[in-house]
């Protein structure tokens, strides 16, 4: 027996064979072993079954069921390095639901990320996976130079200088990477080394020496970071090192630069710039990592395409104890400009060495997503650590299970007044509050650029959102935003060839079955990028007749071989038990055939009619007003009448 974790709904017995209503889908299964359990939690149920089931599933093929309906909507970033270069770490990565590869060029040559890169494209093309590539710049950072020993300890009370001359490290004085630095600090200051592990006070400062005194033991290494609290560095944004790798990034088909360190909006559309010149449209996310970045967010919000809370340089360059407030501040502000947001740095440190994360860092990870964060990141723990794939999985399962949790993204309600916002963004508000009210199964939208889509996760609607896009880069960029499953659609030429491509492509991945409803956004006329402007309400399937259920719940859900008569006559001779009976309308008369039958489908409307009455009084899925039933079902077709939707759908077989 396997166990998956569905949303429950309700479970129907038939003549027939079984139906499960799972999210508004509708599945169906012969009559089989099943124990259904139920768990403690409040939103969700166990359904237990055999192996077999899986395979009477119609329309899911060799899809896994918790891969359909066990989706998680945050996405995670995980970063390259030595510990993913081993035997099949990488692949297991991907196969484990890393959405974004991340590959830190503040290590590394060339030739070593493009190593990485081009097996990350071979693996995402064989997996099947769109996988994103970020670069992440080295920014204007300052390190310490290279240790004649590679490491030296350091003693609280003892001088240690830190200067721009070439010279060998030891535990007294050590080269930086920023000639600059003396013209820019004064006695007195702080300057802190290796994210804040070891502080030093400024004692004297020349014009290539600056004199410090330790404060604190600890064991200093090659190239770690020096932080200067408090302290506007003059040196310039873009270096050329910098240039040179979103160069390589644009020539290798990077997807996401994350540009360090940004101060300010400048520093972005300096970036901007740049890949302008080649045309390119990778996406930029701003990191904030100091104190001039959180002063001035709103006009970085506006410039990027998206931000990260980088909480390693953000703890040092500011009081740590501010940090949850900012993170919080910095989602929060993201949300109002409707731009992904990526929490990072130390989510689950611990893992770098264990095999299991610190319960400290399971409530950061969840805090994080409660607080509405798109995605989290992982550094250390897959680059270097001894457990990549192990705190892959610990993440993605503290990401689904707090995404269960009923005060999931409290106060960030589509129902909260958006202000003046454009047709595009209006319309995407509508989808989502749409497909809430109609318990629709999901949301599908067509995008040149995937702006619908990321406007659509802005207001986190419970659906997933399916984005069907025409060109890879856009794909795989959208797997950064929460809640957006990215397929590939070749080019529709009118509205309603776009629904239908874009239902059918769906539902050929498993994400919307037969009777289920899509809400569908796109713009009109097709093919013009930045019309968002349509929204249709879309039945997936074969419906042969609609009208209004009602039943004992109004939700109930049967199928069936259809039994299709227009006079009493024909019911007394061609019913059998277990079928769903289809006729004008009904009598006292017909009473003993409407209580062996599986379901009722009748033309006549009215919520007060003999049919609809009797069908509440004998507890039978009942759908009235189905105008022309009698004459578009077909006798003995095998349908799945469904309540909830009023509708009357073809099953396959």
């Amino acid at each position: 027996m396997q166990k998956l974790v569905f949303k429950q709904k309700f479970l129907l017995l038939s003549c027939a064979g079984m139906i499960i209503i799972i999210g508004g889908r509708v599945l169906g299964f012969p009559a089989l072993p099943y124990k259904p359990t139920r768990c403690t939690g409040s939103f969700y149920s166990h359904w237990s079954y055999t192996a077999a089931c899986r395979d009477a599933v119609p329309d899911i093929g060799k899809r896994e069921l918790t891969e359909v309906y066990c989706m998680r909507k945050t996405k995670i970033i995980c970063t390259l390095g030595p510990s993913t270069d081993k035997e099949g770490v990488l692949r297991e990565l991907i196969a484990n639901g890393m959405n974004v590869a991340r590959f830190n060029f503040s290590h590394g040559s060339h030739e070593e990320h493009l190593g990485r890169l081009e097996k990350l494209k071979a693996l995402r093309e064989e997996l099947g996976k769109p996988v994103a590539a970020l670069l992440d710049t080295k920014g204007p950072e300052i390190r310490l130079k290279d240790f004649k020993n590679g490491v030296e300890n350091l003693v609280a009370g003892q001088t240690f200088t830190l200067t721009t001359r070439d010279v060998e490290g030891t535990n007294e004085i050590c080269s930086i990477t920023y000639k600059d630095l003396p013209m820019d600090v004064e006695p007195n200051g702080t300057i802190m080394l290796d994210d804040g592990l070891i502080k030093l006070q400024i004692q004297t400062v020349n014009d290539t020496d600056i004199v410090c005194t330790v404060l604190n033991n600890g064991k200093i290494k090659n190239k770690k970071g020096v932080n200067v609290p408090g302290v506007h560095l003059s040196m310039p944004y873009m270096s050329q090192r910098d240039k040179d790798d979103i160069i390589f990034g644009i020539q290798q088909g990077y997807d996401f630069i994350a540009a360090s360190f940004v101060r300010t909006a400048q520093d972005v559309y300096d970036i901007r710039n740049l890949l302008n010149q080649y045309d390119s449209n990778i996406r930029i996310i701003a990191k904030i990592e100091n104190r001039e970045g959180v002063n001035n967010i709103d006009s970085i919000l506006a410039a990027a395409d998206a931000v990260m809370v980088a909480r390693g340089d953000l703890g040092v360059e500011i009081d740590f104890t501010e940090l949850p407030g900012i993170q919080k501040t910095i989602i929060d502000r993201s949300f109002s400009f409707g731009k992904p947001i990526v929490t990072a740095t130390q989510m689950l440190d611990s893992m770098i060495v264990n095999p299991r994360p610190t319960r400290a860092e399971i409530s950061d990870v969840a805090n994080a997503i409660y607080d509405g964060t798109s995605a989290i990141m992982l550094s250390g723990e897959t680059a270097a650590g001894a457990y990549p794939v192990e705190a892959l999985k610990t993440m993605s399962a503290i990401a689904e299970r707090t995404e269960q949790e009923g005060f999931h993204l409290r106060g960030r309600t589509m129902d909260s007044n958006p202000g003046k916002i454009s047709v595009s963004d209006a319309t995407a508000h509508a989808a989502c509050l749409t497909a809430r009210d109609v318990n629709a199964a999901a949301i599908v939208t067509v995008s040149e650029s995937g702006t619908t889509a990321r406007l659509l996760s802005k207001y986190r609607p419970q659906q997933p959102i399916i984005a069907c896009v025409m060109r890879e880069q856009v794909q795989r960029q959208l797997s950064l935003s929460w809640g957006i499953t990215p397929l590939m659609m070749s080019l529709a030429h009118s509205t309603d060839e776009l629904i239908e491509m874009s239902t059918a492509l769906a539902k050929e991945n498993g994400y919307l079955h037969n009777g289920e409803l899509a809400v569908v956004t796109a713009g009109v006329p097709v093919g013009v990028s930045g019309t968002t402007n349509m929204i249709k309400i879309h039945m997936v399937g074969n419906c042969l007749a609609t009208g209004v259920g009602v039943g004992p719940e109004n939700n109930d859900v049967a199928s069936g071989k259809a039994c299709v008569c227009r006079t009493m006559d024909e019911v007394r001779a061609k019913f059998k038990p277990g079928m769903v009976l289809v006729v004008p309308s009904t009598s006292n008369e017909m009473l003993s055939f409407v209580r062996d039958a599986a379901a009722l489908v009748v033309e006549e409307p009215g919520l007060n009619s003999h049919a609809a009455i009797a069908g509440k009084a004998l507890l039978k899925p009942t759908v009235v007003g189905a105008a022309g039933a009698t004459s578009h079902i077909r006798d003995g077709l095998m349908v799945a009448v469904d309540c909830a939707h009023g509708s009357v759908q073809r099953l396959q077989g």
